[in-house]
């Protein structure tokens, strides 16, 4: 959530909150706090809406007070010099409205549209599988629905297996060196199944992409999170994942021409579009090389000789990520972890809430979703109408998800945003157990597209999880954690729907149905939990004088987010 400043700087902060001025001279730790340069009013106070960000006048000083303005804290929250950017670190700069918002808009043109970009190519190489299901892709290969569904077991596996080494290679070389290297590897697999003979190769390829794109999400986040704020990133974040539901929505049209191939050169049109597929996120993984620079200030190089941004701007970009995390320069960008550091990150008890919601909260909506463009054949539609049919799903899907990103921020409750997909299922869930044979196709279709376009959550909870990680190496180590258990929900999701259980799957809606219920009280353990924490760490606190407060900080051996100034969001 936050690093609660300590007494003696606090008062002063909210009596500067309304003043406006000039930048002083520089801020040494000899400083006294009553010399800190004028600071900007904490936006805090400023109540977002979903049309339209905070006012500020923009040439008024936009620099938030932190740790940094404190001599006492300043010392302690201090980058160390190995830092890859703490030669731009300056406790004492000072920007205006202005500049951060032209310094943001630029992030987003030159990082951020290209993440997008390459979970976009990710996304068309891991929901193709779906639309080669309309093109007879089981018959082919002489595939049963429990082949499937193996299939996707054992893709889930090696993706939750990959998740932890594939993050922790991406911190030793960087994520810069590492997301493109992933790219151009799981390309080829992608590619490759163009030549798939049966059961075998169908059951490898899917380990083998499995292992190739695990720990891409958390690898990705981890780099956006250089660049952008706590309040930033979760909005970022859903944009992030609109290029799941685009490269669906993309990927059904390309589908429905691709799939017409069929019986060119003797083939079938799902080895087209796999090769097709495949070949562009060749392209792109190649062009991910020359388009993440290592950091905000290592954006110069041989092809881009002046770099991306001005000193004044990465002055900027580094003091403002700084100010609103002083744990984000606790580890080079190029610096693996110890065993030891794993290990004690594992034993974040704090986190295992976070890690729990993981593996269930997707389960009572994924197997709709999976099987959604296999159950539109089987109630007679043909390939092209089931892959057009689920588009409007996924355009339903991308609205939720951004709605309900930006509600997350604005109610400023993690919880109710996310626990609030469960009660969007539950009905639904339960009128698509009440459906039998007699069930019009287009009632089945109207339930099924709500239930598949669901408010798509994640990407709060992943901002939640990286929120409640104190420091660049437990975000490191929990982020893969989490998306394990979101991995290892895929697997049970993934054997719900059995094949003596179709064409309605009964026993299966039954599953879900008792899942989701078990849900929703999952979520107000997890909001008691986080809430009786930071009421316990307040009382302590608060009860504290400033004197005992700055004695903490200075001899306290607790890290991270067990630190009692921490502060967890729920």
């Amino acid at each position: 959530m936050s690093t609660v400043l300590a007494k003696t700087y606090y008062a002063k902060a909210i009596s500067d909150s309304s003043d406006s001025g000039s930048t002083k001279s520089g801020l040494s730790p000899s400083d006294s706090v009553l010399e800190v340069p004028t600071l900007g009013a904490p936006v805090a106070k400023d109540k977002p809406s979903f049309w339209r960000r905070p006012k500020h006048e923009l040439d008024s000083i936009a620099t938030q007070p932190s740790v940094f303005d404190d001599p006492a804290t300043l010392e302690q929250y201090r980058p160390p010099p190995t830092w890859e950017n703490v030669h731009r670190f300056d406790p004492s700069a000072r920007w205006t409205w202005r500049e951060e918002y032209r310094i943001v808009r630029k992030i987003d043109l030159l990082i951020m549209i290209w993440a997008f970009i390459m979970f976009f190519s990710l996304d068309l190489d891991r929901s193709n599988i779906s639309q080669a299901n309309t093109d007879n892709f089981l018959n082919d290969l002489g595939l049963t629905t429990n082949d499937f569904n193996l299939g996707n077991t054992l893709f889930k596996l090696s993706f939750l297996i990959a998740e932890l080494p594939s993050q922790l290679i991406s911190k030793r070389v960087g994520p810069d060196i590492w997301i493109p290297s992933q790219m151009v590897l799981w390309s080829f697999v992608s590619l490759g199944q163009f030549w798939l003979t049966g059961r075998a190769s169908f059951l490898a390829t899917r380990c083998l992409l499995g292992f190739m794109q695990g720990g891409f999400i958390p690898d990705v986040i981890l780099y956006l999170s250089y660049f952008y704020t706590k309040t930033e990133l979760p909005l970022r974040l859903a944009w992030f994942w609109v290029s799941n539901y685009l490269a669906e929505i993309v990927g059904a049209f390309i589908a429905t021409g691709l799939l017409k191939l069929r019986g060119v050169n003797g083939k079938a049109g799902w080895r087209y579009l796999f090769l097709i597929e495949g070949g562009l996120t060749l392209a792109i993984g190649i062009a991910s090389f020359f388009m993440m620079p290592p950091s905000p200030t290592q954006t110069k190089a041989w092809f881009r000789p002046n770099g991306w941004f001005t000193e004044r701007e990465e002055t900027i970009i580094v003091n403002r990520v700084l100010r609103d995390d002083p744990s984000k320069s606790n580890m080079h960008n190029r610096q693996g972890l110890s065993i030891k550091m794993i290990w004690n990150i594992l034993k974040d008890w704090r986190m295992w809430p976070i890690y729990a919601l993981g593996i269930v909260f997707m389960v009572p909506v994924t197997p709709p979703q999976t099987y959604l463009t296999l159950s539109l054949r089987n109630l007679g539609y043909t390939t092209t109408q089931a892959n057009l049919l689920s588009i409007p799903s996924k355009f339903l899907g991308m609205i939720l998800l951004l709605a309900f990103c930006y509600l997350s921020e604005i109610i400023d409750s993690r919880v109710i945003s996310t626990a609030l997909l469960q009660i969007w299922a539950l009905p639904l869930l339960i009128a698509l157990y009440t459906f039998d044979q007699n069930t019009s196709p287009w009632v089945y279709f109207a339930v099924v597209t709500l239930i598949t376009g669901f408010p798509y959550v994640h990407p709060v909870q992943v901002a939640w999880a990286s929120t409640n990680s104190a420091g660049v190496g437990t975000r490191t180590v929990s982020a893969s954690i989490y998306n394990m258990f979101v991995q290892a929900g895929g697997i049970i999701s993934a054997n719900i729907y059995r094949d003596d259980d179709k064409p309605l799957y009964k026993r299966g809606n039954r599953v879900l149905i008792a899942i989701c219920v078990m849900n929703m009280f999952l979520y107000l353990f997890v909001y008691c939990f986080y809430k009786g924490i930071n009421k316990r760490r307040d009382k302590i606190w608060n009860s504290w004088s400033a004197k005992e407060q700055q004695e903490y900080l200075e001899k306290t051996e607790d890290e991270g987010n067990a630190r009692m100034n921490f502060r967890f969001a729920y």
